[in-house]
């Protein structure tokens, strides 16, 4: 867990991590409490290196098709 949260870091983790603490404050101050906690939520994912693609959700599915592709001969028209 701890290699998680302090390994892979990359400029897009830095600034997630910003908008998500930028979110909290301006909640704060505004004493918008249900903004608050998608501010934390929002922090929480680049701290923990999760977000829709970390499980995979967002890869394509592979081709399984097994059959051979014929070679197509041409002919020159002139």
């Amino acid at each position: 867990m701890k290699s998680g949260i302090l390994a892979n870091w990359n400029f897009m983790r830095f600034v997630r991590l910003a908008l998500g603490i930028a979110i909290i404050v301006q909640s704060v101050m505004a004493r918008d409490w249900i903004m608050a906690v998608m501010g934390i939520l929002f922090t929480s994912m680049p701290v923990f290196n999760i977000g829709c693609c970390a499980t995979g959700g967002c890869s394509v599915p592979s081709s399984n098709n097994k059959e051979k592709t014929k070679d197509i001969s041409y002919e020159e028209v002139v």
